[in-house]
């Protein structure tokens, strides 16, 4: 029998991000992370660790993804702009999975602790949602890997300490066999790094190696499904964060709707509207049941039962987040679209979303396939 209910530790867990986020962390908090030179906050990113959220998802008491899902639906409700998603879920993960040897769990201890950053490069020009896309190519120089190529899209590549690339040692773009996952110093020679800001107030990279020296992780020439692991529990991680927006969306706009009055009273009145905001409400609840019922079958050994449970649970997220980012943005009017208001970020954010890891269709026609 499929047992959903939370334990002890997981209880704790989700009361301290959501304490953390409702004392700590509120929009202007968000706005003054954003601010920083970096585009986060490092003294809250240390914070993190010693509250021992960096371990999460990593670590044996909670190394689940539905450990990772309880911390990434409380930073979505926040807007939380620190680089868990990609140090943690993807990059360290990899790591974890790959098998790094005594230095990577010398990197992963250090992450942990706060004190190292790491991204994870994987995607390419024209890659879009193939992992196996890889042009960039890693050959020996002596007893030294050393790698040539383009990455691109790197969530928080121009911030990290090191970074874990994908690279193919044999093959051609698009083969199964013959990718293999790197170690590189982020500012290491023959690295150069081009950061931007995103649509949704994070940062990413465009990071060319030419020559660039790299230490191999993990079993040569096997990385793929290291890789394709890794982003399908990233792909379940933000369908958790959706979660934390969207909630923080349906409150925004019924608060919205008990203040803003036309026709001589609060909008929240009006049947129509009561109407609209059931169906925002509704569509939340459903990705929340869908999301804590295939959570749990992203650890699964099978990757079959892998991929159909986050293909699942991409869809139903991006469709709700897409309606309620909507139906927010046209009950507040005008004020939502502005930079001063929160609602529009959470929007932004569910957008970006709803491209990561794989759209609609990408998804659907993976779980036809499957």
């Amino acid at each position: 029998m499929l047992n959903l209910e939370l334990n002890e530790g997981q209880l704790l867990l989700r009361e301290s991000v959501a304490r953390f986020v409702e004392r700590e962390y509120n929009f202007e908090r968000h706005r003054a992370s954003v601010a920083e030179d970096e585009g986060f906050s490092r003294s809250l990113w240390k914070e993190f660790a010693e509250l021992g959220w960096l371990g999460v998802g990593l670590e044996s008491e909670f190394g689940g993804a539905r450990d990772v899902a309880l911390v990434m639906e409380g930073l979505g409700r926040g807007l939380v702009v620190e680089p868990f998603l990609p140090s943690i879920v993807m990059a360290a993960k990899a790591i974890a999975i790959a098998g790094g040897g005594d230095e990577g769990a010398e990197i992963i201890a250090r992450v942990t602790a706060g004190d190292h950053l790491l991204s994870f490069a994987f995607t390419e020009p024209r890659s879009r949602y193939h992992v196996d896309h890889v042009t960039t190519r890693a050959t020996r120089s002596g007893s030294k890997w050393i790698l040539n190529g383009r990455k691109s899209l790197v969530l928080n590549g121009d911030t990290a300490d090191s970074l874990v690339v994908t690279a193919r040692t044999s093959g051609n773009v698009r083969e199964r066999n013959g990718l293999s996952l790197f170690l590189v110093d982020g500012d290491g020679d023959g690295v150069s790094r081009r950061a931007y800001p995103t649509n949704d107030s994070r940062r990413a990279a465009d990071i060319d190696f030419n020559d660039a020296p790299a230490r191999l992780l993990g079993v040569y020439g096997e990385a793929h499904d290291v890789v394709s692991e890794v982003v399908d529990r990233a792909a379940a991680a933000v369908c958790a964060e959706s979660l934390g927006l969207m909630s923080r969306l349906n409150d925004l706009t019924v608060d919205y709707s008990k203040t803003r009055e036309q026709f001589g009273q609060p909008i929240g009145r009006f049947q129509v509207l009561q109407h609209r905001m059931v169906d925002m409400f509704v569509a939340l609840e459903e990705s929340r049941s869908m999301t804590t019922v295939y959570m749990g079958d992203v650890d699964a050994t099978d990757a079959t039962e892998r991929q159909r449970a986050v293909s699942a649970m991409k869809v139903q997220c991006d469709k709700a987040g897409r309606l309620v980012g909507q139906e927010a943005v046209q009950l507040h009017g005008g004020i939502a679209m502005t930079q001063d208001y929160e609602a529009g970020h959470h929007f932004k954010r569910l957008s970006v979303i709803h491209r990561q890891f794989g759209d609609i269709d990408w998804h659907l026609d993976r779980f036809a396939s499957l």
